[in-house]
């Protein structure tokens, strides 16, 4: 079948599906489970309302029970399994000791700290000042769109044009990699970059903080254009300069967006991926978790050891994503 006959019927099966399960519940309930009829008619009113919202939301609940909630409980069966002939056998927490074990997950444990110290923080920094600053320029409009559109680029895709940025090439042949090239051009020999331990991390953290800044920059920008200008106005009344207008005036106002953005990236940074399989896969002391997971998944074949580190990445982010969402509804009440 041709794939847009195909998409087009996916479509239609769906779109009907869920019309024709909205209403077929709505009779069930109504005219099989809680007719509104008889002397209990008004009680059967109240209960039929009270069951039809759990109705609408089953399929939803049912979607992520299956996408979500399975895969995390077997996920945390597999990591206390152990594959052999024929099937899998209990280990308890074999493969959690072997992983601790192991030079490779430390260095990527040790990585991915790094990573949530150096790319929330400067990913809302530039975010905060590229929203700042545009706001009082011209072509404001312009510079944000501008910083926005590396947000439009897949992360594979940042991959590969920052990849080509730190490309090298020998020595006598010409640098097409932008840093190479200007430092042949000022006279020094090309340095091959993402070779060079504990510095190449941090050129792989470029290209996701060249990526977020942009995410950050249009949430602060909204959040800044949110401040009472009364306040503004009072502050400089009363003799504040640029700066102390924006760091006593502006950001403790806007504190409660700084944290969510700020948790939202540690979020990204935590579950990073394909930055670093794309431009070192894990080489040269680049190992980062997902990307350990990675290779133990679908490389070396050891489900228990990669259903591990799995599990590993799903406790660093739930303490945050809980923070986050307690933070959420704190703000909305």
């Amino acid at each position: 079948m041709h794939p847009a006959l195909l998409g087009l019927m996916t479509i239609v099966i769906g779109v009907g599906g869920c019309v024709g399960y909205f209403w077929a519940s709505n009779l069930f309930v109504d005219k099989v489970l809680y007719p509104p009829t008889g002397p209990n008619a008004g009680r059967n009113i109240n209960r039929a309302n009270m069951i039809r919202p759990w109705l609408f939301l089953f399929p939803a609940i049912f979607a992520l029970s299956l996408y979500l909630g399975y895969p995390v409980v077997e996920t945390l069966r597999l990591s206390l399994m152990d594959r052999v002939p024929g099937g899998y056998e209990f280990v308890g927490l074999d493969n959690y000791a072997q992983m601790f074990g192991e030079p490779k997950f430390w260095e990527a444990l040790r990585n991915n700290m790094l990573w949530l110290i150096v790319v929330p923080a400067a990913s809302t920094a530039f975010g905060l000042l590229a929203a700042q600053l545009t706001d009082r320029i011209s072509w404001g409009a312009l510079a944000k769109a501008l910083i926005f559109m590396p947000m439009a680029i897949s992360f594979v895709g940042a991959a590969v044009i920052w990849k080509l940025v730190y490309d090298t090439r020998p020595i006598e042949a010409e640098q097409i990699g932008i840093l190479n090239a200007i430092i042949v051009a000022a006279g020094g020999e090309p340095k091959t970059f993402l070779t060079i331990p504990f510095w190449n991390n941090f050129l792989l953290m470029i290209v996701l903080i060249w990526i977020q800044t942009g995410f950050a920059m249009v949430i602060l920008s909204a959040a800044l254009r949110g401040i009472p200008e009364e306040t503004v106005e009072a502050a400089i009344v009363d003799g504040a300069n640029p700066f102390q207008v924006f760091f006593k005036i502006k950001v403790p106002q806007i504190m409660g967006t700084i944290v969510v953005v700020w948790t939202t990236i540690t979020i990204v940074v935590l579950k990073v991926f394909d930055i670093v399989f794309a431009m070192t896969n894990g080489q040269w002391e680049t190992q980062v978790l997902a990307n350990y997971m990675f290779d133990k998944l679908f490389r070396a074949n050891d489900w228990g050891v990669g259903s591990a580190s799995a599990m590993v990445i799903m406790l660093l982010v739930t303490p945050i994503l809980v923070w986050n969402v307690h933070n959420a509804r704190k703000e909305m009440k």
